[in-house]
């Protein structure tokens, strides 16, 4: 059902009550789904429309909050329909899996970018498992000859316990992986923003071979764009997908959608200048897509120069189409047992995404 995006009022009362049972106390008992349009003429055809948002926006608050609910995680394993979910967005839990998918994605002329799924990690030992682990990745990758890259959480590489630290296992990476492959650095939630930032600088003072993550949905994404341009960047761009307060990030969809393509123009403008090394973007917006690969065209880049990544499973046909056409189509391949905050989230980026999960839930 990844090209449909419908959402009934009998879907979202049975996920209200469904979430309610099982998330107790953070859904105000007030909030109910109506239905009924009684006004008629053209008001009448915003109506549908308007309410239809509203649902998603409830649904998707849902989602980000249950995304860091505990009980949740530690259940969501049991559930058939949730597994069945899993399934569509990563190809398994293993490194092999992941590695697995890439080579068959390397038969379509499609790139990989691999991800461990873990966060906030407040072990010292267990950062430097997922540190050493992703050194492996990096020689697997490489006896393999895949067209493979790695993208990490500075929370996975202990950011939460200090900031050297994490900048000593970034570093390691960043020089294991050498310079044919880049290592992208994620963006976390708001409150990760500056720290992030702040080791990205440092690692690219150092090594060229390393890129970030900005979030178009934040307000203040444009001025970290501007910031970080006379260090030429490798800038990978998406839209957001954690649940952030309207003083911190654009509410509004119509909003982050023109905000991510005004930022798209800005770097692919830079990266003529030859002021950003990398400009890639994170998105399965088919409209957007279309919007920045005319204005590319415009300004004069090859097909190859135009850089797409999305996930696994998501718009497989368009990740192909690209492709064929000779631009840079990349997929992330995420593996590991901690997918549970992660997935959510994927659930809460997409209409499309939240309404595979519903048809799962009651064909369970």
């Amino acid at each position: 059902m990844e090209g449909s995006s419908a959402l009934g009022p009998d879907d979202a009362r049975r996920c209200l009550a469904f979430y309610r049972t099982h998330h107790p106390g953070t859904i105000p008992s007030q909030i109910s789904i109506s239905i009924g349009f009684e006004r008629s003429g053209a008001a009448a055809d915003s109506i549908p429309r308007r309410r239809g948002d509203e649902l998603m926006s409830l649904m998707r608050s849902m989602l980000l909050a249950a995304s860091q609910n505990e009980w949740l995680r530690d259940r969501a394993a049991h559930y058939p329909f949730v597994r069945r979910t899993v399934s569509r967005f990563m190809p398994g839990e293993t490194l092999e899996d992941a590695l697995g998918s890439a080579q068959v994605l390397r038969g379509k002329k499609i790139g990989t970018v691999f991800t461990h799924l873990g966060e906030n990690i407040q072990d010292r030992s267990e950062a430097q498992q997922v540190t050493q682990h992703y050194l492996e990745v990096l020689d697997r990758i490489r006896e393999r000859g895949l067209q493979a890259e790695i993208s990490v959480k500075l929370t996975q590489l202990g950011l939460d316990l200090s900031p050297d630290l994490c900048f000593q296992h970034l570093k390691l990476i960043v020089e294991r992986a050498r310079k044919e492959s880049i290592v992208w650095v994620d963006m976390e939630a708001s409150n990760y923003v500056d720290p992030t930032l702040d080791l990205y600088r440092r690692a690219l003072a150092e090594h060229s071979n390393v890129g970030v993550c900005l979030q178009a949905y934040l307000h203040r994404t444009a001025e970290d764009l501007a910031r970080l341009l006379p260090m030429r960047p490798s800038i990978r761009l998406v839209k957001g997908a954690y649940n952030e307060p309207p003083e911190i990030a654009f509410p509004r969809k119509q909003d982050v959608d023109e905000n991510y393509f005004e930022l798209g123009k800005r770097m692919l403008q830079a990266k003529k200048a030859n002021s950003c090394v990398r400009a890639a973007f994170g998105t399965h917006d088919v409209v957007l897509i279309r919007r920045l690969d005319r204005f590319a065209a415009a300004e004069g880049f090859a097909k190859r120069d135009f850089e797409i990544q999305m996930l696994y499973g998501i718009q497989r046909a368009e990740q192909e189409r690209l492709a064929r056409e000779g631009c840079t189509s990349i997929v992330l391949v995420a593996y590991g047992s901690y997918w549970y905050p992660w997935f959510v989230r994927r659930l809460a980026e997409r209409p499309a995404n939240l309404w595979f999960m519903i048809r799962n839930v009651f064909a369970a």
